[in-house]
């Protein structure tokens, strides 16, 4: 067998060789990454892969030849190997290098992995434990066993345990909490592409979550993930087995692998598998929406492997496109093409998306969906927020450019519960911010924006929205102006993404909030400055110092109620937001101590909701929220 990684080096040029030609699962392809080495610094040049090569043996000795596909210009194209015991010459790009064998694997990377203290990191399953695909042997797999399988060596670093100091934490993380953790606790987060990552087991996600690759917004992506351990723990080989798939799928994010539906929307579009992508025997698909037969026919059928193409991309992928830190989530600029409406529709599901008239210049631009059945009672899953991906949304800019919306966090639900619609609950409605994203901020500049989203209902029919237009007014005044520019920063928009951080990396964007709110502090926009940190203030904040220590600043009710109370009498942000504000505004004055005041608020958000002239199958929506959150509450009193 002469397949693995070769390395080699021509005067200042170094190559990585992988040839794929032979051993387990062959992708039938020879490809490699050339840096440039100056003293004692090397620098990435580009990649290559051919991706049909002519193989010939003859005794000890191979030969590949083929026309390589490469990331940069160069007149010479062809790509010729020859290997002989171990060793051997590539010539690559006009330059001739002496290669030996380096590694059967294809690519090594470090995972650093700590958990907090009360969780129990995945070790192994069996996967003859339960029944599964007759062609797949039964084997021990450990998530590093299921990489290594895939080719790649998966170097696990000494485990950290975090524990956790200060009394009554909830233990549950939000997005912010996990953005700071990883750029105060990973010791080698940085600003360069490496082979490297880091794992957080904690205990839960404020939104129930499994997983989540949470490093998507700045230069240098992918480079962290989260599992959540109340959501999978167990000892049965169910869980066992729920666990490593939760594990292996939320790192083959952070190597730049979609979810199995999602392809075509990546930066070059790939080909969907069958069904949508929904047919894929794979990590990256959502056990509950594989067809046919949901998630008893995946494991009938999974041999716990990434799919073909998913095993080039992870062998062969060029640097950029597979490193961490390097390209972004995606790969690229996430310009597409407008959604269009389905040339046949029988879903029998109808969405829509709706926005105010108009926005200022820096206001944060919240659409509201709403998805409803067109006729016969519809059952569908009830992920309708963009940010869990089974919604996307387009944004056609005045420019004549078309992006997606690409949310800050990708959270992965995994399962997902039956939402019936029927006379008694025509529709189900998510707001959404969408002005900021991966890509930073969407809505710039003033002008006339045409969004469109596109929700992906259990059965996979594609369900397309009409355009909503979104207007953004040019600023009148001075101020108008001047809390444009505060608003419009990159640290600010992370923080409307995020609802609020107490993050250092943060800084800059909640001191140009707190200018907002003390200089303009009766402007329009102010309302939005007020609201993220009256959210960020009402709830605890979980930060990891570089000893591996876990703080828990407590929440800040008084701040909170302070805030929140002008943001709820503003009259400003969309209904659904407002319902979620007098619900935390409540849980303020409840943490206050004065479950009084926390009942009124409930009870004035019914009164306010029925004033707006709410249908009556929402406004009874509404009361029975409010019951709910007055009981959660003196429980929790």
């Amino acid at each position: 067998m002469i397949s693995g990684l070769y390395e080699g080096q021509d005067g200042d040029s170094r190559l990585a060789l992988r040839v794929d030609v032979d051993g387990i699962r062959p992708t039938g392809r020879v490809s490699g990454d050339l840096f440039t080495v100056s003293g004692a610094t090397t620098s990435y040049v580009g990649s290559f892969m051919v991706n049909a090569p002519a193989v010939q043996a003859e005794g000890a000795e191979a030969r590949i030849r083929g026309r390589g596909v490469l990331s940069f210009d160069t007149a010479v194209k062809d790509v010729s190997v020859t290997i002989t015991n171990g060793s051997g010459t590539a010539a690559v790009a006009g330059r001739t290098y002496q290669v030996s064998f380096a590694s059967p694997y294809f690519r090594r990377v470090l995972l650093e992995q700590d958990s907090v203290t009360g969780t129990v990191p995945f070790v192994s399953y069996r996967t003859g434990s339960l029944p599964g695909p007759s062609g797949s042997p039964a084997r021990e797999l450990t998530v590093t066993a299921a990489y290594a399988e895939a080719g790649i060596e998966l170097t696990l670093a000494e485990p950290g345990v975090i524990p956790v100091d200060g009394s009554g934490a909830d233990l549950a993380w939000s997005d912010a909490e996990l953005h700071h953790a990883m750029t105060q606790q990973f010791s080698m987060f940085g600003d360069a592409p490496a082979w490297r990552l880091w794992l957080l087991v904690a205990s839960r996600h404020v939104g129930g979550y499994r997983g989540i690759m949470f490093d998507y917004n700045d230069a240098h992506q992918r480079q962290g993930a989260a599992v959540f351990y109340d959501a999978i723990k167990g000892t049965t080989p169910e869980s066992q087995r729920a666990q490593l798939r939760t594990y292996v799928h939320e790192l083959g994010h952070a190597f730049n692998l979609l979810h199995s539906w999602q392809k075509h929307l990546a930066t070059p579009p790939q080909p969907l598998g069958p069904d949508g992508g929904f047919g894929d025997l794979s990590w990256m698909n959502y056990v509950n929406n594989y067809r046919p037969n949901g998630e008893q026919g995946y494991w009938a059928a999974f041999p716990f492997q990434f799919t073909d193409p998913e095993l080039v991309h992870l062998r062969h992928g060029f640097f950029r496109d597979v490193a961490m830190g390097a390209h972004a989530f995606g790969t690229g600029a996430a310009e597409i093409e407008p959604f269009e409406q389905p040339i046949e529709d029988r879903s029998g599901l109808r969405l829509e998306l709706r926005a105010k008239e108009s926005f200022e210049l820096g206001e944060p631009v919240v659409v509201e969906l709403k998805l409803s059945c067109a006729g016969e009672p519809r059952v569908t899953h009830g992920h309708l927020h963009p940010d869990t991906e089974f919604t996307q949304v387009s944004i056609s800019q005045p420019g004549g450019r078309t992006v997606l919306y690409r949310p800050m966090m990708r959270h992965c639900v995994d399962t997902s519960p039956d939402i019936r619609l029927d006379e008694g609950n025509p529709a189900m409605y998510r707001s959404a911010y969408i002005g900021h994203g991966r890509d930073g901020h969407y809505f710039q500049q003033p002008g006339e924006y045409q969004v469109r989203a596109q929700y992906i209902a259990a059965d996979g029919s594609r369900i397309v929205s009409p355009a909503c237009l979104v207007r953004v007014r040019f600023p009148v005044s001075r101020d108008d102006h001047q809390v444009a520019e505060l608003m419009l920063g990159e640290e600010q928009g992370k923080l409307f993404s995020l609802l609020g951080s107490d993050s250092p990396t943060l800084r800059s964007g909640n001191l140009a909030l707190d200018e907002v709110i003390d200089r303009y502090g009766d402007h329009h926009l102010a309302t939005y400055a007020r609201m993220v940190k009256g959210l960020n203030a009402e709830g605890e904040f979980k930060a990891l110092t570089t000893g591996k220590r876990l703080l828990i600043r407590p929440p800040d009710p008084k701040q909170g109620i302070d805030h929140l109370t002008r943001v709820a009498q503003a009259g400003t942000i969309d209904n659904i937001t407002l319902n979620m504000v007098m619900r935390r505004l409540a849980r303020a004055q409840a943490r206050q101590g004065d479950l009084g005041r926390a009942n009124a608020v409930m009870d004035k958000m019914v009164t306010l909701f029925e004033s707006k002239g709410v249908n009556p199958i929402v406004l009874g929506q509404i009361r029975r929220q409010a019951e709910l959150t007055k009981a959660a509450l003196s429980a929790e009193v």
